[in-house]
């Protein structure tokens, strides 16, 4: 049975028109994002400036093996989108689950460690607040740069849970047979999502585990 290409949207004059305002409203989007992180990145670099000794020495309460792992856990994450992607280009439904269900997995994955990091901050006594204990020098100090820690990661956690509601609902759709090699446009555009998500990550992960660390 030949694939039905999908109804154009009243204000599209065609299939094509309406990829095209879609992929640009993605974009337009994705650059509101940009600028929204792009503040909190540069609140982190005035507080690295002026307190760089505090916040090195506060780096090397991360735990950079869960880090690292999620590092490789959303690398890999990436890649699945891109074949799912593929998948869905090529019309082949079943791998378009199968891939959608492993980037959900990954994404769970990277999950279930950030919050096992959380959980050892609160043990520790690294989460800003009454309780917050820090055993090194200057405290002030050290709480901006947990506060810019928890904030920056529990958004970009925030975003990945967004991420895989929007893959959950993928799979709903592709299940019940809507996407084909003809229409696949919103497949793309949950793939450039979780790219720029991605990216933020590779961003947080050397910033706060990386830099200074051991100095």
């Amino acid at each position: 049975m030949a694939e039905a290409v999908p109804a154009v949207a009243h204000q599209f004059d065609d299939a094509a028109q309406q990829r095209e305002a879609s992929t640009l409203g993605m974009w337009a989007f994705l650059i509101t994002e940009i600028m929204f992180f792009g503040g909190m990145f540069l609140l982190y670099l005035i507080y690295r400036g002026s307190y760089p000794q505090t916040f090195a020495q506060a780096s090397n309460h991360m735990d950079i093996i869960l880090g690292t792992i999620n590092t490789a856990v959303l690398i890999a994450s990436s890649l699945t989108v891109v074949l799912s992607v593929h998948a869905a280009h090529d019309g082949k439904q079943k791998a378009l689950l199968v891939f959608l269900a492993l980037t959900i997995l990954l994404g769970l994955i990277f999950l279930g460690i950030k919050f096992t990091e959380y959980a050892h901050k609160f043990d520790e006594h690294l989460f800003p607040g009454l309780n917050f204990g820090y055993d090194g020098e200057n405290p002030g100090q050290a709480a901006i740069f947990f506060s810019l820690y928890f904030a920056m990661t529990g958004l970009h956690a925030l975003h990945m849970v967004i991420g895989i509601g929007i893959f959950l609902a993928l799979m709903l759709f592709a299940w019940r047979g809507r996407y084909s090699k003809y229409y696949f446009t919103p497949v793309e555009m949950a793939g450039l999502y979780w790219h720029f998500v991605d990216i933020i990550w590779i961003f947080l992960f050397p910033l706060f585990y990386l830099l200074g660390r051991h100095s």
